[in-house]
């Protein structure tokens, strides 16, 4: 099968064409934003980070040269403030190595000032964004599309209809050559003997269990007496359980075998379908994928969830039929419909995955639209608060 995308001199395909500004650190968001909102077309990834320690420091890193070299972006600006611990020149390089012809540019402002690099950056973007503009799209394969599977606000009706029906569009494009990553390793708690049994070997089976083992070790210790891992809009949602989240949120994996497990942001090795262990917060999770390689996010929702990512479009589910009717502006899949019974799982499935390929043509989704760019990385110190 084919889709309509832009075809990367390293072979990855690209559904968006998007020129980004790389804040190396918090302390330079604000003049990225500037920079950005200044040329049409550009946009700014500001974060948390940039300043952490250890491990966090070396995964910023990743997570940045994982976007930067991404195949939905034509450009990018490296912006570091100069004196952070998250090496921007480093950044640059990276990207640079992985992909040698993607214009490139760098700039420090504590070496040329807050206006110049204002100026400067501007300047840079602008000239980016004008060879975007010529590019084309072409036919491409669809074995090159990786979709991200994300959700979030769930409810009942996520496991029993949004979820499942996105697990059959899963196993849809992974039938047609292409590859799915799922994360929020800490909502699978309780399903590791379940995905594990899914391996496609015994080191897989191993990886899976040790990835779900240590994310619900690092949890379990900050949660306070009485306190669990659902949220209020869980319960309030019909979720009585930690294993009843659990299950539901698996499902939306559908049933091919898992291939690979990898760290936050680390591109696979292997084609089908990846766990990439990330946190259960939506959108440092997408963060994880993205910097990983997926194209395009598929999320469900249960109670309603507006957000989007600034490089990949957000096709956004909901199984609930209220939620559907208050917040339809915001959805791109009805799978309320199962829940009604006016279609099945399988239906919708199909549905789902017509409006990935359509999306990933060129199709804007409603968060697009709206231009939701929700954005941040989950640090090893704040990756199970939020942060």
């Amino acid at each position: 099968m084919k889709v309509n995308a832009y075809l990367r001199p390293d072979g990855r395909i690209g559904v968006r064409n998007h020129v980004v500004v790389l804040p190396a650190v918090l302390c330079a968001n604000e003049i990225a934003r500037r920079i950005a909102d200044a040329v049409e077309g550009a946009v700014a990834l500001p974060h948390a980070g940039g300043c952490t320690c250890g491990e966090d420091v070396a995964r910023t890193e990743r997570v940045m040269a994982g976007l930067g070299s991404h195949p939905n972006v034509a450009g990018a600006l490296v912006l570091g403030l100069g004196c952070e611990n998250c090496d921007s020149e480093k950044v640059a390089r990276e990207i640079a190595e992985r992909c040698p012809s993607k214009p490139l540019e760098r700039l420090v402002i504590q070496e040329v000032g807050v206006s110049r690099a204002i100026r400067e950056g501007t300047a840079i973007l602008e000239k980016m964004v004008r060879k975007a503009s010529g590019e084309k799209r072409a036919e491409v394969d669809l074995a090159g599309l990786t979709l991200a599977l994300e959700c979030g606000g769930s409810d009942a009706t996520s496991g029993l209809a949004a979820n499942p029906a996105l697990g059959v569009a899963v196993d849809r494009l992974i039938a047609e050559g292409g590859s799915a990553m799922f994360s929020e390793t800490t909502e699978a708690i309780g399903t590791a003997h379940l995905l594990a049994r899914r391996a496609a070997s015994g080191q897989v089976a191993e990886r899976i269990v040790q990835t779900i083992d240590r994310a619900e070790g690092r949890m379990v210790p900050l949660l306070a007496p009485g306190e669990h891992f659902l949220t209020s809009g869980n319960v309030a949602g019909g979720l009585t359980t930690l294993e009843e989240k659990s299950l539901g949120c698996i499902c939306k994996t559908g049933s091919a075998p898992i291939t690979e497990v990898v760290e936050y942001g680390v591109r696979p090795r292997a084609k089908g379908l990846v766990l990439v262990d990330g946190t259960g917060f939506d959108v440092p999770s997408m963060t994880g994928m993205v910097a990983a390689g997926a194209q395009v996010v598929a999320f469900t929702t249960g109670k309603g969830s507006p957000v989007g990512y600034p490089i990949a479009p957000v096709v956004k589910i909901t199984g609930n039929p209220g939620t559907y009717e208050r917040l339809e502006e915001i959805i791109d899949v009805n799978a309320a419909t199962i829940t009604r019974g006016e279609k099945d799982v399988r239906e919708v499935g199909e549905e789902i995955f017509r409006e990935v390929v359509a999306v990933c043509g060129g199709k804007p989704t409603r968060s697009e639209t709206f231009g939701f760019h929700d954005f941040s990385i989950a640090t090893l110190a704040g990756a199970y608060a939020g942060v």
